[in-house]
């Protein structure tokens, strides 16, 4: 029991302050999973492609396929695809990259759904809680329980405001978490088309003329 004039958003909140706490430690920790999962995936991709193109330049294209296969990540899965095709021509390895870029997008977007439901539903049991709570301040103002006791009616006022503040905080977090994970995500998918055009373009163009000016030096 609280004193008058003393208010506790747990004590006070009723059961949806627990079930909006409950829900923002899931977001939180799907969040953190995600952020875990696409930081661990994260490469230098430049980096990573110039490696590739100095195997293939010097005829090493295991290596190349090892360099993938020893990478993190999306980006590397997609140019292994695409590695694996060359032999096949050039839209085959488009039709790899496009394939194996496909496949990967479920894995990187994995929970960012059910972040923004949780975001969107928060607010909405925030808005429950602080209706119920009305509620009951009115059915126990017609029943004159509450009659000459403002600090009773304050009490249950503060609570219908402390579930609303609390439900909007807690759901522009979780929307805010959202947003940034899904640019990593469209960052990463960027990442991959840029990655498998460079290396196709390397393969099937640049590649083949470097070989051609090799050869006439040589000659």
């Amino acid at each position: 029991m609280t004193t008058p004039g003393d208010f506790s958003l747990l004590a006070d909140g009723g059961p949806f302050v627990w079930l909006m706490l409950a829900l923002g430690a899931l977001g939180l920790l799907f969040s953190v999973e995600r952020f875990l999962f696409l930081h661990r995936g994260h490469i230098r991709s430049s980096d990573f492609i110039e490696g590739v193109r100095n195997n293939l330049r010097a005829g090493r294209p295991l290596e190349a396929l090892a360099a993938c296969e020893e990478s993190p990540g999306a980006v590397p899965r997609v140019v292994k695809a695409a590695l694996l095709r060359i032999p096949a021509g050039e839209e085959a390895m488009r039709a790899a990259a496009t394939e194996a870029a496909l496949l990967e997008l479920p894995v990187l977007e994995r929970r960012l759904g059910s972040l923004a439901a949780l975001a969107a539903i928060v607010p909405v049991i925030a808005l429950a809680g602080a209706a119920l709570a009305a509620l009951d301040l009115v059915t126990a103002l017609r029943a004159g329980s509450l009659y000459a006791s403002a600090d009773a009616l304050l009490l249950r006022l503060q609570a219908a405001l402390a579930l609303t503040a609390l439900g909007l905080t807690l759901s522009a977090l979780l929307a805010g978490a959202h947003h940034f994970l899904s640019g990593r995500v469209r960052a990463i998918a960027i990442e991959m088309e840029t990655a498998a055009w460079s290396l196709i373009t390397f393969v099937r163009h640049e590649l083949p003329e470097e070989q051609a000016a090799e050869r006439k030096r040589q000659a």
